[in-house]
């Protein structure tokens, strides 16, 4: 691990003011950033720890939707009552990440930051163009089996390794973010960046900028929603496949739909042509798969990640069949 200063900051402008020069970090509960300081894929000059910000609490919104603090842990989130009860999928997919122990020190603003679990990102002794632009991919003619099948490039096929984004991106999440130059509101369907020539960006904050909090909308009357995850054991392990659905029915006609695929794309993974497919449809096995087929259309397979594209397809139909039965 490289040497580096330590501060604490005890406001958010504080945070700020110091986190915009180059190599700059802020550690909240740490559980991505310290493991890759470890490892040297992270080398920050500075680290500001940024616990004792007054950004931990989950409130209701003035239109009825939810504020999330970007210092809100994980555990607390899963069992907050009102996310259990309007935002099931969302405490689901919190549920089925990482491990107690983890969840607790986890935070909304850091999971949303998680880096891949690539193994060639983690490991410096490989070519990376996350770790360094230019060098190469050595996923792609390596071992690539967790590895996207969605939004890939030349440049890289690395996954995105969250569940909370996933839910969140199906219950259409506003990121709220604060920098030197002010505040803006980012749509999470537009937070994230698909690799493309510059997999070394992940998303759209400049240095310095802080996410502070999350909202999410008031969901429709009625809506349902769940999150399944496909992975190797049912303890700590990231998904090979998962899909977030939020529905709701009219008879047997689907009125509201949004999807959400996560294990296999760069980014979390929102799917309007699963949305597109169903939307007004009736909600019949048959046309769940034709959705399921419409979502995984475009996806681009290797070797040894193939099999993702049946277990997505499969994994998003159960996952619709779930949200759309009788209660």
């Amino acid at each position: 691990m490289q040497a580096f200063q330590f501060s604490k900051a005890t406001t958010v402008d504080a945070a700020i003011g110091e986190g915009a020069p180059t190599g700059v970090k802020f550690v909240a509960g740490g559980t991505t950033l310290v493991d890759l300081m470890k490892l040297n894929v992270e080398r920050p000059t500075t680290v500001i720890d940024i616990n004792s910000l007054p950004l931990d609490k989950i409130e209701p919104t003035s239109e009825g939707g939810l504020k999330i603090g970007a210092m809100v842990r994980n555990s607390d989130l899963a069992h907050d009552p009102a996310v259990q009860q309007h935002y099931t999928v969302l405490s689901q997919a919190l549920l089925s990440g990482a491990s107690p122990q983890l969840r607790n020190m986890a935070t909304t603003g850091g999971n949303l930051l998680q880096r891949t679990r690539c193994y060639y990102f983690r490991d410096t002794a490989y070519p990376c163009n996350k770790r360094k632009p230019g060098s190469g991919c050595s996923a792609i003619d390596g071992f690539h089996r967790i590895h996207a099948i969605l939004g890939t490039s030349e440049h890289c096929i690395a996954t995105n390794p969250s569940d909370m984004a996933v839910a969140m991106m199906a219950l259409e999440a506003t990121v709220h973010i604060k920098g030197a130059k002010g505040d803006r509101a980012v749509p999470l369907s537009e937070f994230y960046l698909v690799p493309g020539s510059t997999p070394e960006r992940e998303n759209v904050l400049a240095p310095g900028e802080l996410i502070t909090h999350v909202t999410l909308p008031k969901l429709p009357e009625s809506a349902r929603s769940y999150y399944l995850k496909r992975r190797d054991r049912a303890s700590y392990e990231f998904a090979l496949a998962s899909a977030a659905v939020v529905a709701t029915t009219q008879g047997n006609r689907l009125r509201h739909l949004r999807v959400a695929l996560g294990g296999v794309g760069t980014k979390p993974w929102r799917s309007m042509e699963a949305e597109h497919a169903l939307t007004g449809r009736e909600a019949t096995e048959k046309n769940f798969h034709a959705a399921a087929e419409a979502a995984l259309r475009g996806a681009k397979p290797l070797h040894d990640n193939a099999f993702k594209v049946e277990l997505a397809k499969r994994t998003l139909v159960r996952a619709l069949k779930v949200v759309t039965q009788p209660a």
